[in-house]
């Protein structure tokens, strides 16, 4: 028999050539993370004319639930992954105020944690989360509701009582509550797709975040705040202002997270969105440290940074998929013929936080770029539900996740200290 020093040697040499060069890079089967998670439908969400953020449970009978006809359940394939927590709400807030009062910056103990969080490099998971993000929007008996995997249940809602015209959504979870996912409603608009009771206040939201100053697009808007000068000049402290007033879904969002974590301590959220919806999450996303996976989501890093949001040292637990003919996500949805600022809208950010998994679907499917494709069921339907060539020519199965660097927005303004002139 060979000593053993050296059959160690000649193990770890044969384990070299069987597992090629890169091997300490290919991710490592870890036994603490579940195959797969059964999620399933726990609340509605919604906040009440009085800003309140109330809940609603959802009550399936048993008989449904023993023959699993629920049609509420989602199965995700989770991963670790890397992320950033304040040490509480209460410290980031401190350090917002303090960033937005006195443009004073304070630094904050940021908790490095490796959690779980969907793996966004399958696309079954973006499937899926595409339309537990879809079921934001609908009632489990619309026909526009799409069926779930029985793992995951339907239970509570939010923003869905009659008179709600606001933030709403809906609240997964899996059967044992480890895993807790917030599905947030995006713009309800005719131009995007829908309507409905909310329009109203998604388009002043839509507006404020995503406009470069207040949608003063030309002299026939009436801009949404008063920040405006002339001269393509706009007040800087008075848009930060303006975007952190009461009717910002932001706060109300950030509220909705403190109720879950109260509702579910031990739990890991994850927060799901599209277009407004989207960025909405990525903005808690940055809050929290919790995963995050947007669709067709505005560029949102502005507004982050007009929130005076504290940035952690990374934001890649956040992930934005989007598609080039769609040209919310990509920033080319203005100017006043343009169809956003036709049906109201100013559409003018383009940069966008975390990592962002882009579709080439103009290049690769020569799809024209449309507003019409920016709705949640374009994506499930014709980009999520069939493999995507191009990646699967390289190994992947969707398009890499990558940071945007070099971005700039609204290059056109200057944003200073204009006081109203007297």
């Amino acid at each position: 028999m060979l000593p053993t020093a050296l059959t160690s040697l000649l193990v770890s040499i044969l384990g070299v050539f069987i597992a090629g060069p890169d091997s300490e890079h290919r991710p490592q089967f870890d036994p603490s993370i579940p195959s797969l998670l059964k999620l399933e439908l726990r609340h509605l969400h919604a906040v009440s004319p009085d800003a309140r953020v109330l809940f609603s449970d959802i009550s399936i009978p048993h008989s449904l639930r023993v023959q699993g006809n629920t049609n509420t359940s989602y199965t995700i394939q989770p991963r670790s992954i890397k992320t950033y927590r304040p040490p509480s709400f209460d410290a980031y807030s401190r350090a917002r105020t303090r960033s937005l009062r006195f443009g004073q910056s304070e630094s904050l103990d940021w908790g490095e944690e490796d959690i779980l969080g969907p793996d966004v490099e399958r696309r079954e998971v973006l499937l899926e989360l595409a339309k537990m993000t879809n079921n934001a929007y609908v009632e489990p008996e619309d026909p526009a509701w799409y069926p779930l995997d029985q793992r995951w249940n339907t239970s509570h809602r939010f923003g869905w009582e009659p008179d709600a015209d606001g933030f709403r959504g809906r609240v997964f979870a899996t059967p044992d509550n480890s895993t807790v996912v917030v599905s947030i409603k995006g713009t309800s608009a005719g131009l995007f797709g829908g309507g409905g009771p909310t329009a109203k206040k998604d388009k002043l939201n839509d507006n404020l975040l995503f406009s470069c100053c207040c949608a003063k697009v030309d002299w026939t808007w009436t801009p949404v705040c008063g920040c405006y000068r002339n001269g393509w000049k706009c007040d800087q402290t008075c848009l930060e202002r303006a975007l952190i007033d009461d009717s910002l879904f932001y706060p109300i969002g950030t509220n909705l997270y403190n109720n879950l974590t109260y509702m579910y301590p031990e739990s890991n959220i994850w927060i799901i969105g599209h277009s407004l919806g989207g960025a909405l999450a990525s903005l808690l996303g940055v809050t929290f440290g919790s995963p995050v996976v947007t669709f067709e989501c505005p560029g949102e890093r502005m507004a982050a940074s007009r929130l005076h949001l504290p940035s952690p040292p990374s934001t890649h637990h956040i992930t934005h998929v989007y598609h080039t003919a769609d040209p919310i996500p990509m920033g080319t949805c203005n100017g006043v013929l343009s169809s956003c600022a036709l049906g109201g809208y100013a559409m003018e950010s383009r940069c966008h936080l975390g990592k962002s998994i882009i579709y080439d679907t103009v290049s690769n499917l020569t799809w024209p770029v449309d507003i019409r494709t920016h709705g949640i069921v374009n994506v499930i339907e014709r980009l999520l539900s069939e493999p995507w060539a191009p990646s699967v020519e390289v190994g992947r199965e969707v398009p890499e996740a990558k940071a945007e660097v070099d971005c700039v927005e609204c290059y056109s303004w200057e944003f200073g200290d204009f006081p109203v002139a007297k």
